[in-house]
């Protein structure tokens, strides 16, 4: 055994006169990293993807949320009930309005969320994009608003501009719509779809915009396990009584996540294939070394090699190209997936074009997550798929005939 991986090793190389199979296997290789790099690569930023959907944009909309028909009078009755479900991480009230927002001759939809920024940050992650202050800001005057940067960039806005919302009255078709302005207070910037249309006010001065400023919208929920939302939500809908409902992300944004999921699994497929090319690439490299080492392989049988050595030597030699190609496509891998986002602000700033743009994709960069298991799933493909590519080269190498190969030497 030792013989066989140590002859293994010794011929990986083909000898300097033969050009074709020294090329033949430096391509086999080079194949076999790009085509792991470019797998552990794409992988990385669907895992990125995932993760920023989940941590960027179900950290702005509700996980979960309940609603009672003609709005929550008595929220904090409510947030007090939901509260004794350990499932249930934080809890705030929220009203939530679909309008107009106009600024000089510039109109955008706008989605107007009236928060309470003491709770706010219970289930939000909204002091990553803004400061304390500006969310503070919200309660010290029912004027002050924080918009989404792309809808501000729509609209012509800055930090300081005074802009008209206007909402319809839904309880009656001929009933005038209700306007309110606002002082742009500050922007946010979660370079997510969310900043197209969110924008954030008082509970206060929104809720006077629904024609019932006692009541709120719903109660948001935030989860210890986002994946048990629908659950944790039919349950605690049971607790609360008739007319009370309630949706969660799976609703609102589970199709966006099953993308994310589908679109992960149908490139990992795609790339895999490449994968698989590259590797029985070898194939054609060990059948071109059992060719050109005839000579040698009837030599080692001569002095007493068996059929087994001699195929165990052709599977080490082509293993060990398949191990080179595979560390090497693992490291080009993940030097790609931490670069990719630079490669993407280069190549923008090269052509002036923006290629993620929040209106048609859900983020404005390019995320990535490296995990160890996508990496160990790959490189043991990669590796499974070397072994067997040895096989049958292997086997055409133990029935080479020691006498017909050296009739010729």
């Amino acid at each position: 055994m030792r013989f066989s991986f140590f002859v293994g090793f010794r011929y990986a190389g083909a000898k300097r006169r033969s050009q074709l199979v020294s090329f033949l296997s430096g391509m086999s290789v080079a194949g076999l990293m790009v085509g792991v790099g470019l797998l552990v690569a794409v992988l990385s930023i669907m895992n990125g993807f995932d993760r920023e959907m989940r941590d960027r944009i179900l950290g702005l909309v509700p996980q979960a949320a309940v609603f009672e028909r003609d709005g929550i009078e008595d929220w904090r009755a409510v947030m007090k009930t939901l509260m004794k479900d350990s499932r249930i991480a934080g809890v705030a009230p929220f009203v939530q309005v679909d309008g107009l927002a106009s600024y000089r001759n510039n109109t955008a939809p706008v989605l107007l969320y009236g928060i309470d920024p003491a709770s706010e940050t219970n289930v939000s992650r909204i002091l990553e994009y803004v400061d304390e202050q500006s969310l503070a800001a919200l309660d010290a005057s029912s004027e002050n608003l924080l918009l989404g940067a792309s809808l501000a960039g729509k609209l012509g806005v800055a930090q300081g501009s005074r802009l008209m919302v206007v909402i319809p009255d839904n309880h009656g078709s001929t009933s005038a719509p209700h306007i309110a302005y606002f002082k742009v207070s500050a922007l946010i910037k979660s370079n997510t779809e969310l900043d197209n249309t969110l924008a954030l006010a008082s509970l206060a001065s929104v809720a006077t915009l629904t024609g019932n400023p006692s009541t709120v919208t719903g109660v948001r929920l935030r989860l210890h396990n986002i994946f048990s939302a629908p659950q944790t939500v039919y349950e605690n809908l049971v607790k609360l009584g008739p007319g009370y409902y309630g949706t969660n992300w799976t609703r609102t944004h589970g199709n966006l996540y099953q993308a994310i999921q589908m679109s992960k699994n149908l490139v990992g497929l795609l790339m895999s294939l490449i994968v698989a090319i590259a590797a029985f690439n070898i194939i054609s490299t060990l059948i071109m070394v059992v060719v050109d080492k005839q000579g040698d392989i009837a030599i080692l049988r001569t002095l007493g090699a068996t059929t087994k050595t001699i195929m165990m030597i052709f599977v080490v030699q082509g293993t060990s190209i398949g191990l080179v190609g595979t560390f090497l496509g693992v490291v080009f891998g993940c030097g790609l997936a931490f670069v990719a986002q630079d490669i993407l602000q280069l190549l923008e700033a090269i052509f002036h074009v923006q290629f993620l743009k929040s209106d048609v994709y859900p983020l404005t960069y390019l995320p990535t997550e490296i995990r160890l298991s996508d990496i160990a799933r790959v490189a043991f493909t990669a590796l499974s798929l070397s072994f067997l590519a040895t096989i049958y080269p292997a086997y055409r190498a133990s029935k080479v005939q020691p006498a017909e190969s050296l009739r010729y030497e």
